[in-house]
């Protein structure tokens, strides 16, 4: 997978790592990819609600231990 940008959250809690990504993804292209590594457990279920009220594609989602992966596509 080609990932365009890359955003380390690790550290941080809800709503830090969306808002962060939100912002990313604004600077970039559609179609473009933001890949997300986070430590906020909540992670996972605010980057899936994330993707869907903004349409933006949750292309990845990988828990390994106490961290977390999202790629997201921009739309």
């Amino acid at each position: 997978m080609d990932i365009t940008r890359e955003l380390d959250t690790r550290g941080l809690n809800c709503p830090l790592p969306i808002l962060k990504a939100k912002k990313t993804l604004a600077e970039m292209t559609a179609g473009q990819t933001l890949k997300v590594i986070a430590t906020d457990p909540g992670s996972m279920r605010d980057f899936q609600a994330f993707a869907k009220q903004t349409g933006n594609e949750l292309v990845e989602q990988v828990a390994n231990g106490d961290e977390f992966t999202i790629v997201l596509r921009r739309r």
